[in-house]
């Protein structure tokens, strides 16, 4: 049976040590380089090779870089909300306030683009859009009249909102909602607003009371009408001989009625003679 001599398990023992030393070592110089990036959902990655944006959008999932050389930014494309204020005047130069606010997203194939022309997307509702927001409200409201902007909302929103898209997605950013929160105009313009209002319902009033009269009015020589009408029509029915027929029914309701005794005394002076 061989023997192992003791000499060549303690010459071994120091080549293990080396190989265990340069695992950990790379172990550690690997954890340092960091070749490996992962994109998380709702995310995509922005690879700059020394600075230099690469035009290359790395999708959700694990990825490869060039340590070193190599830097990955993480980039959200999910919704975001913001807000806007907007001071501007109408056509017959009224000042008008408003609020918008709008649900957008960073378009993920142009991550790369919109990092290389903004910088830091963090910064993108103050730098980006809020004045998108103001340039689309002053260009907008120009072309309405202060109660056009009341009265029409639904188009002027469309216009703002077209403005808007336009204007951002130059930028690589897309709108999925908008909307005009309020619309504020200075005190004078709404006590005027008020007036008129208060004289238009007083104006639909009088005319509803004017066409009531007017309905009764009608309905009055409609029924003069019928009743004239019905005068002339029993006029035309009274004949000479429809007078003596009535005299003769007259007559002889009054016979039936007689008791067969002739009256004692008429008017007058002369007494009526008594023939027992």
């Amino acid at each position: 049976m061989a023997i192992v001599s003791p000499n060549i398990e303690i010459r071994a023992f120091p080549s293990v040590i080396k190989y265990v030393v340069l695992v950990i070592v790379a172990l550690v110089l690997l954890s340092w380089l960091n070749p490996f990036v992962v994109i998380n959902a709702g995310h995509r990655g922005v690879i700059t090779t020394f600075g230099k944006v690469n035009p290359t959008v790395l999708e959700e999932g694990l990825h490869f870089r060039i340590p070193v050389m190599q830097q990955v930014r993480e980039i959200n494309v999910q919704i975001q909300k913001a807000e806007g204020d907007g001071d501007a005047a109408s056509r017959d130069l009224q000042q008008v306030h408003t609020k918008i606010a709008l649900n957008y997203h960073l378009i993920p194939t142009r991550v790369a683009e919109t990092f290389q022309l903004v910088g830091d997307l963090n910064s993108v509702g103050d730098r980006i859009i809020v004045p998108a927001v103001q340039e689309a409200f002053k260009a907008t409201t120009a072309k309405y009249t202060a109660e056009e902007l009341i009265s029409k909302r639904p188009e002027v929103r469309d216009q703002i909102s077209q403005f808007m898209k336009d204007r951002l997605l130059r930028h690589g950013i897309a709108i999925d909602e908008f909307s005009i929160v309020n619309f504020r105009f200075s005190e004078s313009f709404n006590q005027a607003i008020e007036g008129k209002t208060t004289a238009d319902q007083l104006k639909l009033k009088a005319e509803r009371d004017l066409e009531r009269i007017k309905v009764e009015a009608e309905q009055k020589i409609a029924s003069a009408k019928a009743e004239a009408e019905s005068l002339r029509l029993q006029k035309q029915e009274i004949t000479p001989d429809l007078l003596k027929l009535r005299e003769i029914e007259n007559q002889r309701l009054a016979l039936e009625k007689w008791n067969g005794q002739l009256p004692q005394v008429t008017g007058g002076s002369v007494p009526m003679i008594n023939i027992k």
